[in-house]
């Protein structure tokens, strides 16, 4: 039997700042166990390294206009340690905190939720049954 497909195959942000974008989301999936599976001038992949999909694609914005904002992303995290440790990397890396790491018992989960260098939404989630 064929697995499911993933409900998003990709994700593509688009940075005013390249380098700045790319520590930061280097440093804040880590933890996550999401790496950089592909690198070129002005892109990286990121995605797990035993697949490949879901991935999120870092771009650099051909215009002003062109850069990603306004955008929330929640990230998968195995554990709330890995949340706690993200949080910890994202704001080391450029990022502002806009939540710290705590139970939101309305989501059933642990989160953090951390602006990226443009100002988007980027969210670590542990789900956690009741």
């Amino acid at each position: 039997m064929d697995a499911p497909m993933p409900f998003v195959h990709h994700l593509g942000v688009f940075a005013a700042d390249f380098e700045a974008s790319e520590r930061f989301y280097s440093a804040a999936l880590e933890p996550l166990g999401i790496t950089a599976g592909y690198r070129a001038a002005g892109v990286s992949e990121y995605w797990h390294p035993e697949r490949d999909t879901p991935s999120l694609s870092l771009e650099t914005a051909e215009a002003p206009a062109a850069v990603t904002r306004g955008m929330h992303i929640a990230f998968t995290a195995g554990s709330r340690d890995a949340v706690d440790a993200f949080h910890r990397a994202a704001v080391a890396a450029g990022g502002t905190s806009r939540h710290p790491p705590r139970s939101w018992r309305e989501y059933r989960a642990y989160c953090a939720f951390v602006s990226d260098p443009d100002g988007n939404n980027i969210e670590a989630v542990h789900k956690e049954i009741p």
